[in-house]
């Protein structure tokens, strides 16, 4: 979702993997950082996200759970251990492994929560989409601090100035 999420049509424009500096960080945020890559590795990355929004959106969940095997596969020899955590062979591409992860959480997310936790944004300023994790499955936001603060913000200013308080 986060990968999905840093694309120029979710801010009006504005490439977030921009760079390979870019990568790395956003790789460390999610705790991948280490992980080698180079100044190839951006255009696929950004491939793999393009193929993920469809994946985020698509209604049809067996579809949904197809493509996110076909993701996971694409490393072959994932190990599942712990539950979900999966041990990527060394030497995979940077956009196999993303594939990989995005996949397992996708199938995760399916299997326990359940096909509906897949949603866009619901702020009218903002295209984009996220995977409903929390526990009662009523986020609303893709980005709840960014977003959801937007949508409180604009409804506050409209009750004011409903309310003839400027």
């Amino acid at each position: 979702m986060d990968l999905v999420n840093t694309s120029p049509t979710v801010w009006r424009g504005v490439e977030k993997l921009d760079a390979l500096d870019a990568l790395t960080a956003f790789l460390g945020e999610h705790g991948l950082g280490g992980w080698a890559v180079g100044p190839d590795d951006l255009p696929p990355v950004r491939a793999l996200r393009e193929r993920l929004r469809p994946l985020i959106e698509e209604p049809d969940p067996e579809r949904r759970v197809l493509v996110a095997g076909e993701l996971t596969a694409a490393v072959g020899g994932v190990t599942l251990a712990d539950g979900w955590a999966a041990t990527v062979p060394d030497g995979t591409p940077v956009t196999a492994m993303l594939g990989a992860v995005a996949g397992l959480g996708i199938l995760a997310v399916q299997l326990h929560l359940g096909p509906d936790r897949f949603r866009p944004c619901s702020s009218d300023t903002c295209s984009g989409v996220f995977i409903d994790t929390s526990r009662p499955g009523r986020r609303r936001y893709c980005m709840p601090g960014l977003c959801g603060n937007r949508a409180n913000v604009a409804a506050h200013r409209a009750r004011r100035r409903a309310a003839g308080q400027g």
